[in-house]
């Protein structure tokens, strides 16, 4: 018997083309998923394909209604089903006090990390209603339950998220559909290069491993989530922190 194996299903991966993202696209195909790629970059969505056996590349703005819409129709036209959704997508926002913020930064990181995971679940959610099955995996992360200083909006977005994971959820817990989040501390990806040191030092400093986690630690807990062996697991949020968590 193989456990957590995803064989037959189609999952799409938001913010799939580098980092945690590709990180979970690699592990969900290596269970025997056809992998969506989906990125705002269409071209490194495409270059990320190549590495992946039966994958496929989709070009997706997550805070665009219209955007998210096409490529949700395009998956269903080509696979004919979706059964699970990772929403990766996310961007750190501007490191700097509340103060230095522009409404532009602000509103920015919102579209993306919050919204976008809205949009998504949004259209995602009535396929897998039709079909009684869905697994939706949001990344979160630790900053959405402690507070990183200068990092407002991240930190704001993802206590959003994780409070979202919570809400729908229940509104399908009925319906075979699990809802969940991850919320990692800080991992060794690209989007380390929008803080400064210092802040991934204050960061790193508050895990009690004392390192960065990787990639694919977070994918392995995504796995689990998003496999038909969490049948009685929704509404949480899975720390993936070294232990930095303190509830």
């Amino acid at each position: 018997m193989a456990f957590f194996d995803l064989s037959g299903q189609t999952a799409i991966v938001t913010g799939g083309a580098a980092g945690i993202g590709e990180a979970i696209c690699r592990r969900l195909a290596a269970a025997g998923a056809k992998v969506v790629i989906a990125d705002i970059d269409g071209t490194a969505a495409a270059t990320a394909c190549r590495e992946l056996p039966d994958a496929l590349p989709v070009e997706m703005n997550v805070a665009d209604a219209a955007s998210v819409q096409r490529a949700i129709a395009h998956v269903i036209a080509e696979t004919g089903r979706l059964d699970i959704l990772v929403n990766n997508a996310g961007i750190a926002g501007k490191a700097a006090p509340l103060a230095e913020q522009s409404e532009d930064e602000w509103n920015r990181v919102i579209a993306v990390n919050m919204t976008g995971v809205f949009l998504t679940t949004r259209a995602a959610l009535p396929h897998m209603r039709e079909r009684k099955y869905g697994r939706v995996v949001n990344i979160a992360s630790i900053a959405g339950k402690e507070g990183n200083p200068n990092m407002a909006a991240y930190s704001s977005t993802k206590a959003a998220v994780i409070g979202f994971t919570k809400s729908v959820a229940k509104e399908v817990a009925t319906e075979n559909i699990c809802i969940n989040a991850v919320a990692p501390a800080v991992v060794q990806t690209k989007i380390l290069d929008q803080l400064t040191p210092q802040q991934v030092s204050y960061m790193t400093e508050k895990i009690p491993m004392r390192r960065t986690g990787r990639p694919e630690e977070i994918a392995a807990v995504v796995h689990f989530l998003a496999s038909p062996d969490c049948s009685f697991v929704t509404g949480q949020c899975y720390d993936a922190s070294g232990g930095r968590a303190t509830y």
